[in-house]
């Protein structure tokens, strides 16, 4: 497999079990943990949770990554596409309200085939927002919910803390294809999401003018209740981002503050983090839960 499936393009052999390019995985999906997950937005958790299925790899280098230990050094089992397959029909027996790819980027060739077959529950792409338009249409009329992050509209620090200078135009064009896809959100009588676009910002310390900008953007772009909006304050120095200063404190509450304010004086509909999200506690554990089958 010569992959191009991700902005880079870089054109890797990604080929059996063997990694490569810059995500550093093979054409089979790896996966670090596939279980029941209260920590979405409430219309995706639900009562029940959202299925989450960690994918190992990504297509960006995020400094800051909560999820370091899959996302760059690349913890996981490989799997066939018949095991993800069975993994997510577990999750579904469980009570999943949905079915939840979490980094599917670079995995993006394995869902489309999945999903040949609908799974009965909404499928949703849980994005960095680092996404090319052409993967994303081949997805089309399979991904009920897509779960991008819009994370800069600043170059600069796209490419200094996400190793991707090209950022700010890759993700919102993907976004401006995702809501094509899906058109306004639409709820069941249950108050669960079953179709749409739910924007993420995580606000970082020091970047509330950035937030703003982000927040103008999707306020530009979609009317009242086409797309939601959620703001995130959950960040915590990991990794790298420790021992850069920008990065190396939590944000401030009354960022936190100053930043809701302004989503509702803008209209945005959508949801805001609480500031206690910011704790390793909310990071999950790793260690292949629901990937190996039990005995």
């Amino acid at each position: 497999m010569i992959c191009n499936l991700c902005p880079r393009r870089c054109g890797a052999e990604r080929d059996g079990r063997t990694g490569a390019g810059w995500c550093r995985m093979p054409a089979l999906p790896v996966v670090a943990r596939a279980a029941l997950h209260q920590w979405e937005e409430p219309p995706i958790s639900g009562s029940n949770g959202s299925g989450a299925v960690f994918f190992s790899g990504c297509c960006l280098g995020c400094v800051y990554c909560q999820n370091e230990k899959i996302s760059r050094e690349g913890f996981g089992l490989p799997v066939t596409p018949a095991r993800l397959e069975e993994i997510c029909r577990e999750l579904i027996s469980q009570g999943a309200h949905n079915i939840n790819f979490v980094s599917p980027t670079h995995f993006a060739h394995v869902l489309s085939r999945l999903l040949e077959r609908p799974l009965g529950v909404p499928a949703v792409y849980n994005t960095g927002g680092y996404d090319r338009v052409e993967t994303l249409r081949a997805l089309e009329g399979k991904i009920a919910i897509y779960l991008p992050d819009l994370k800069y509209l600043d170059s600069e620090a796209a490419g200094a803390w996400s190793g991707a200078a090209d950022y700010p135009q890759v993700a919102a064009a993907a976004i401006l294809e995702m809501a094509r896809q899906t058109g306004p959100c639409r709820f069941g009588p249950d108050g669960l999401l079953k179709r749409g676009v739910i924007i993420r910002h995580l606000l970082l310390p020091g970047r509330l003018e950035q937030a703003k900008a982000v927040m103008d953007w999707v306020a530009a772009h979609f009317s009242p209740g086409q797309v939601l909006f959620s703001l995130m304050s959950q960040y915590t120095p990991c990794g790298p981002a420790g021992e850069i200063p920008a990065l190396s404190r939590r944000v401030r509450p009354s960022e936190a503050r100053n930043a809701r304010i302004y989503m509702e004086n803008l209209g945005l509909e959508g949801f805001v983090q609480e500031p206690s999200a910011a704790d390793a506690a909310y990071i999950p554990a790793f260690d292949l839960t629901g990937v190996i089958r039990e005995a």
